[in-house]
């Protein structure tokens, strides 16, 4: 396909942002644009419009449309799916389909349009991609911010210099005007005058606008500022605006708690990342943490799996600092332990235990030490806890009909709190026709959640099936996967926590943690 043009234009047909791929003159370019709303016809549910010379390729998007302009000779299919690529870009930089909004955005629309086409030719990229070109650094800009901001300390210190020489002067010229006498501007001192008590302002009756020092300018001038800021804006001034924006938001499928916490609300990467645990601790606390990083391809095939895992001890009293503790590791994957510098690398091998170099040092008291960490990566398929297959295929209406199943492969794991997100095209909603456990539509967000409370040996296998109007198989990667377990993927497990003297047993709390970092089909 040959690709000439695309652009943003209003439903009255006024371009808003437009980008062109092959050599033309800027008449040309305008000409076909002008073109474009006097072609559309209203009642017929086409997308293109051909012309004797080009094909005009559309998607309505509330108040805009997406248009293409390619070639007659280019595979109207491909040129479907790379408006619905394009069409997928404008959210991902405007926050709403509006003018202003795709205005105030132009240039990195333009630079996403450029990475999707190349000389009027479609790039094999994904959304992904291209937010991760968009993004990428450029050693140029950095010169170019770096040399900016010399340039700004530089003038800085230029004008401050310029205003400590205006104020050298501005005092001369006053002690001048004072008779040479050497008097301070404004001061009270009568040096210079004889011994006249009442100083020099009274040999000046004719001054009728009393002097002030500088040190009573500077004190003096920030009381008259808030005579003028009658316009200021003021904090909690609107409250009836924020509680419509509030309904707004829940209207939207958002949750909104009536009495936040007066701390910043965490991000949602940061909520996601690491399950909080409410496993009460004793005098001598261990902490296992596994996590890992999965990407799975879409017709399967692992592409990436690496699993991170850390063994941190606390220690609430100092006479449990002197311990070791017995590990039992019955993995058979090969997973690689690394310890602590300070942690006895022989007695691990030979009896794997944990403790000290010096075993007359005791542990540090009411810190999280990190003891023993491991780390294991592998494109064996076999590895993965849960498989996810996505199979949408397209129906007789335009959509498509979409199956999602998952299997948990590792039984003795007991998974919690199993989200799997499913992205969807923007503005459409799903029609679910079977579904084990339950789902959210977020319309906001372009995305369907299916949310699954436990998956176990019992309940290890569920699907979910629905319909989506105007779409295509690829509008629904990639999907992403986040879990929690309180089993350890690792197998490695403290068996028992014993004192250095006289090898008592000493009671301890096991907390166990294991979640996804980045679990994703793409």
């Amino acid at each position: 396909m040959v690709l000439i043009a695309a652009a943003v234009c209003t439903k009255a047909g006024k371009t808003i942002v437009s980008r062109q791929f092959v050599e033309m003159t800027k008449a040309r370019i305008e000409g076909l644009l002008a073109a474009f709303p006097k072609l559309m016809t209203s009642g017929k549910q086409h997308t293109f419009v051909e012309t004797d010379s080009v094909r005009y390729v559309y998607q309505p998007m509330e108040k805009l449309y997406m248009l293409l302009i390619t070639t007659k000779a280019s595979n109207i299919l491909e040129d479907l799916e790379t408006l619905r690529l394009f069409s997928k870009v404008i959210p991902e930089y405007c926050r709403s389909l509006e003018e202003k909004e795709i205005i105030e955005n132009a240039f990195d629309l333009i630079f996403a349009f450029d990475e999707i086409v190349a000389l009027g030719y479609r790039e094999s990229v994904n959304l992904a991609q291209i937010k991760t070109f968009v993004e990428m650094d450029s050693h140029e800009e950095k010169v170019y911010q770096a040399v900016r901001q010399t340039q700004e300390r530089e003038a800085k210190q230029k004008m401050r210099e310029r205003a400590k020489e205006l104020q050298r002067q501005r005092m001369e010229q006053k002690k001048s005007g004072m008779g040479g006498t050497g008097r301070p501007y404004g001061g009270g001192s009568s040096e210079g005058f004889g011994n006249n008590s009442t100083g020099g302002i009274s040999n000046h009756s004719s001054i009728t606008t009393p002097s002030i020092g500088i040190g009573e300018i500077k004190q003096a001038a920030p009381a008259a500022k808030p005579a003028t800021a009658k316009n200021a804006l003021k904090l909690g001034g609107k409250s009836r605006d924020a509680d419509t924006f509030v309904d707004q938001l829940k209207s939207e499928g958002e949750k909104v708690t009536n009495n936040p916490a007066p701390s910043a609300a965490p991000s949602t990467a940061a909520a996601k990342a690491k399950p909080v645990s409410d496993v009460p601790m004793d005098n001598v606390h261990l902490r296992l943490e596994d996590k890992i990083v999965v990407r799975v391809g879409r017709d399967g095939g692992l592409q990436n799996f690496e699993l991170s895992g850390l063994l941190t001890l606390r220690v609430s009293d100092e006479k449990y600092g002197r311990i070791k503790i017995q590990l039992e590791n019955t993995d058979q994957r090969g997973i690689q332990l690394q310890t602590h510098p300070n942690v006895d690398k022989e007695l691990f091998k030979s009896k794997c235990q944990i403790g000290l170099k010096n075993p007359a040092k005791p542990f540090p008291l009411n810190t999280d030490v990190g003891v023993l960490k491991w780390r294991y990566q592998t494109q064996d398929e076999s590895s993965i806890p849960l498989t996810i297959n996505c199979w949408p295929s397209e129906n007789t209406e335009g959509g498509c009909d979409v199956n999602i199943e998952y299997e948990l492969e590792h039984t003795r794991l007991e998974l919690h709190d199993v989200c799997i997100t499913i992205p969807l095209p923007m503005g459409i909603t799903p029609s679910i026709a079977e579904c084990d456990g339950d789902y959210n539509h977020d319309g906001r967000k372009n995305i369907l959640q299916w949310s699954l409370p436990v998956i176990d040996a019992v309940s290890k296998q569920g699907s979910m099936e629905f319909s989506v109007p105007n779409s295509i198989p690829t509008d629904f990667f990639p999907l992403d996967v986040s879990f929690s377990s309180k089993i350890s993927y690792a197998e490695l497990q403290p068996s028992a926590v014993q004192l250095i003297d006289d090898e008592a047993e000493v009671k301890f709390s096991t907390e166990t943690l294991f979640y996804t970092d980045k679990y994703e089909i793409v």
